[in-house]
């Protein structure tokens, strides 16, 4: 194999799912070998350009050239101030968050009047009980949740949940969210979340159907380029007309977590944030609510 680097010259028509188009003409860029399919040229070229709400790449006139590869571009500057966001809903006795799924109950196991016998004058103590499902509030899934013998909560690594490297993708008004939307971002590593404005309807009935959700291509982009995390703001990151969960199974047989019912989003950048989700260390159960809070460095 020569050591000699390439770079493709190409034309490219970029058409956007919100409207308008881009178009290219001779332009170059540095590819990995020494050859390259129109598909992954497509892909290459949106994620080079940060490009937003793709739909269509179409690629034309492609040469391969024999040139130095040119390198990446572009610095950001160091942090200058940090702000906590709040990401998750508030839980509360009788509250629906799964259609069928029994709501939580919320109560005193013991109140502050009740707890005065059993302490010195002065002291006393409110003991809460809480009996609810796993898939309540704002709630994280392992891949015990999708898969028997998955592992649980308490398998879950603090490095796939706590103080992971966020990106957000704005998808607000769209009812899908496709692989395409999802190829400008570096996601490796990273808690991908996805800002689809539902969570604007919390508490409603319209919250509970027809609502946005992933694709499988774009379940399967994250697991290729290594996602850690995937939080979204509305009811399910899978459609649920029918009784396949494609993005939920891909996911979760990669073992990236799926945090569900988030709200909050719109407040935070497109980078620039850390994301913490992490649930009680449970054995034996694959859902359960999380506190998800981001920490925002502002440049």
């Amino acid at each position: 194999m020569s050591d000699e680097q390439r770079r493709v010259q190409f034309d490219a028509e970029v058409r956007f799912a919100n409207g308008g188009d881009l178009r290219v003409r001779e332009f170059r860029l540095d590819i990995p070998g020494e050859d390259i399919s129109d598909g992954e040229l497509a892909e290459l070229l949106v994620r080079h350009l940060g490009l937003l709400m793709v739909g269509e790449v179409e690629i034309s006139g492609k040469t391969l050239i024999r040139e130095a590869h040119k390198g990446s571009r572009g610095a950001e500057s160091g942090p200058r101030a940090r702000r906590l966001v709040e990401l998750s809903h508030t839980l509360e006795d009788g509250m629906v968050t799964v259609p069928g799924l029994p709501a939580p109950r919320i109560g005193p196991h013991e109140t502050h009047a009740q707890s005065r016998s059993r302490y010195a004058p002065g002291t006393e103590f409110h003991f809460a009980s809480i009996s609810m499902v796993g898939n309540t509030g704002t709630y994280v899934d392992a891949p015990l949740h999708r898969y028997e013998g998955g592992t649980d909560l308490a398998g879950l690594p603090l490095e796939s949940l706590a103080d992971l490297e966020g990106v957000l993708v704005r998808a607000e008004g769209l009812p899908v969210i496709t692989r395409e939307l999802l190829l400008p971002l570096d996601v490796r590593g990273r808690a991908v979340l996805v800002h689809t404005g539902w969570s604007r309807h919390w508490g409603t009935e319209e919250y509970l159907s027809g609502h946005p959700h992933l694709t499988a291509g774009a379940a399967e982009f994250l697991v290729e380029q290594g996602a850690a995390m995937l939080g979204v703001d509305s009811q399910n990151v899978d459609g649920t007309r029918g009784g396949e969960r494609p993005v939920h199974s891909l996911l979760l047989a990669a073992g990236i977590p799926v945090v569900e019912h988030m709200t909050g989003l719109d407040l935070l950048p497109p980078r620039g944030f850390r994301l913490h989700a992490a649930p009680p260390r449970i054995a034996g159960v694959g859902t359960f609510p999380v506190r998800a809070y981001a920490i925002v460095t502002e440049e």
